[in-house]
């Protein structure tokens, strides 16, 4: 038992049962905040009106955000469109307020700050087409879980199937739960942050198991637990290594990337962090509880030996 006292430096399934009850309390909470709360769609979700209007110079996204606070549309989405001389403004319904009426009253608002202002298109996008892109987004977050349970149970076996499942699937219903109780606007581009989160966590945990299996193989003492623990300790500089890197990254983004991207970046930030707590406490200590065995990783035995057998 010496190799397993120089290769393990934490015990991480000492405290399985612990992070165990703090990620289903974090899911149950989630899941209640969700349904009491419900989460504030944006305008990809919810249809709305967009206005494409261009300057004759370069337009100072600021300034326009700013005129259009100052004229009672602070929730307007502003950002520029193909060029920086094109501006795209989206809209949220209002009360009362037809879609026709509500481009004409931005227009008029741009053009007082700026005459040369030209309006190039009005779109208008009806709720309908909001419901189906929250459907659709729903059901592309159930068939990536699906999809990717079916490849860890033939890469692997099916208690690890479940268990990454159950870790991808803890992953973004946290993130999704936080941006519910804090009221976060949720749009595509929060959606792809965390269709991104699921894949960004199941590389994390495809490592680990990728680790356990070959320990099974190459360490033949030892108890299932001391075989997790020193794989995921061997691969943790690693994991450490990565998420810290994705994270400066991401920092960077949601510090200066604006307002247009607040969402995707916080998604990811924070999808990075449970990400890496539930490659290392969630993953394997549930395949452990469901009674993996060092059998189940082994390679079965070649015909010859099988004979030999007494």
């Amino acid at each position: 038992m010496e190799i397993f006292k120089k290769t393990t430096h934490i015990d991480f399934m000492r405290m399985r049962k612990r992070t165990g009850i703090v990620s289903i309390i974090a899911c149950i909470a989630s899941i209640v905040i969700i349904a009491v709360k419900g989460l504030n769609f944006g305008l990809d979700f919810t249809g709305g009106t967009l206005v494409e209007v261009h300057y004759p110079e370069t337009a100072e996204l600021s300034h326009v955000r700013i005129v259009l606070t100052e004229s009672d549309f602070p929730d307007a989405i502003v950002q520029h469109f193909g060029t920086s001389k094109d501006v795209l403004v989206r809209l949220a319904p209002r009360e009362g307020v037809d879609e026709q009426t509500l481009a004409d009253q931005i227009l008029a608002v741009l053009q007082a700050d700026d005459p040369s202002v030209e309006m190039r298109r009005i779109e208008f996008v009806g709720p309908q087409v909001g419901k189906e892109l929250a459907e659709r987004g729903g059901l592309a977050i159930l068939v990536a879980l699906i999809a990717m349970m079916i490849y860890v149970a033939l890469r692997f076996q099916y208690r690890f199937a479940f268990s990454a499942a159950v870790a991808l699937a803890h992953d973004p219903l946290i993130v999704i739960g936080i941006f519910s109780l804090f009221q976060v606007e949720f749009n595509l581009t929060v959606l792809a942050a965390v269709l991104a989160v699921i894949g960004y966590s199941l590389n994390d945990t495809i490592v680990v198991y990728d680790r356990v299996r070959e320990n099974f193989r190459k360490l033949r003492t030892g108890t299932v637990i001391d075989v997790m623990n020193i794989s995921i300790n061997q691969t943790l500089s690693r994991t450490v290594l990565t998420s810290g890197l994705t994270l400066l990254v991401v920092v960077v983004l949601l510090i200066f990337g604006g307002p247009l991207i607040y969402g995707f970046s916080l998604a990811l930030l924070l999808g990075v962090i449970i990400g890496t707590y539930s490659s290392i406490y969630i993953a394997g200590s549930l395949a452990v509880a469901m009674g993996l065995k060092r059998e189940d990783l082994l390679p079965p035995p070649k015909p010859d030996e099988v004979d030999d057998m007494p």
